[in-house]
């Protein structure tokens, strides 16, 4: 994996898209600190490589259709299991229902899940951890700074992630992500397994990097904003924060599936985000209402 990221990580320095130049000193580390969000949905693809699954549910203008998440099932990336599995969340999709996610289910983002969605985050760097909070439900997940996975990892909806500085890079290795019904990578219901391996690189990226490739694929995304709990700060004119992460998944993947993210900083504080856990069972058609009293207690 680290030879096929390294690839589209130097294709990207060629060509100028990916990132922008920051020099470190020997000891110094990058500074990722701060709340970071993102204006679109969906893995942005990076040149050259395996493209992500996408939506094939267009708009007139050929812009992504939100309103059906149809996932393009005959990506070759996916195997004849994993593309049976979107093409039936796509037909879902088609009669106006939503299939089941961790979205509208109160489950939690766990990654790559997370890369997908409209979020905020915010990152807290000590000298042994990383902290990476997310607004939809203050989730967190913790990576390791220096560490080694243990040899028997307890699965858990973050997974087990380990990290180490590499120049002006954070590199995040997560392996054990709990599996289920809600185990998917994006929002078109790609499948992922107990074998699922994540490599994330963050990197800062200069502003005219940042908003171009994040006005770029809000484009392809078609309308969309963040709602009140988090703003992208328009009066920000310092550095973006871009993530690259490849996924592998030898049940569901013919080859390992590289992607990019690209956060811009966001206006704070935002608000508590709560899933309300008002739920609807997509299978059984059953409600499951929150309780609540028959009368008023004020």
């Amino acid at each position: 994996m680290a030879r096929l990221l390294s690839k589209f990580l130097m294709a990207g320095v060629a060509c100028g898209s990916l990132f922008g130049a920051q020099a470190l000193g020997a000891d110094a580390v990058p500074d990722f600190t701060g709340m970071w969000g993102r204006n679109a949905f969906n893995f942005e693809p990076v040149p050259g490589g395996p493209q992500p699954v996408v939506n094939i549910q267009r708009r007139p203008d050929g812009t992504n259709d939100a309103n059906a998440l149809v996932g393009d099932y005959k990506n070759p990336i996916l195997k004849p299991e994993a593309a049976e599995i979107v093409r039936k969340m796509g037909e879902i999709s088609l009669t106006g229902d939503a299939f089941p996610d961790p979205s509208n289910q109160c489950a939690p983002y766990s990654p790559p899940f997370a890369f997908s969605m409209q979020l905020g985050l915010q990152m807290l760097q000590t000298k042994d951890h990383i902290t990476i909070l997310y607004n939809q439900d203050d989730q967190v997940r913790r990576v390791r700074l220096n560490d080694k996975h243990p040899a028997k990892v307890i699965p858990s909806a973050m997974g087990d992630s380990i990290g180490h500085y590499e120049g002006d890079t954070l590199v995040v290795d997560t392996v054990g992500v709990t599996t289920g019904r809600l185990a998917m990578m994006d929002r078109y219901g790609t499948p992922r397994s107990e074998a699922m391996h994540i490599v994330e690189h963050y990197r800062l990226v200069e502003y005219e990097v940042a908003t171009s490739a994040a006005e770029k694929h809000q484009k392809e995304d078609g309308p969309a904003g963040l709602g009140g709990n988090v703003q992208v700060d328009r009066n920000y004119k310092g550095k973006g924060l871009q993530l690259i992460f490849t996924i592998e998944d030898p049940k569901y993947l013919t080859k390992p599936l590289t992607a990019q993210i690209t956060y811009r900083r966001l206006m704070g504080p935002w608000r508590e985000q709560i899933c309300a856990e008002n739920t609807f069972e997509y299978y059984s058609g059953k409600h499951t209402p929150v309780p609540t009293a028959e009368k008023a207690d004020f």
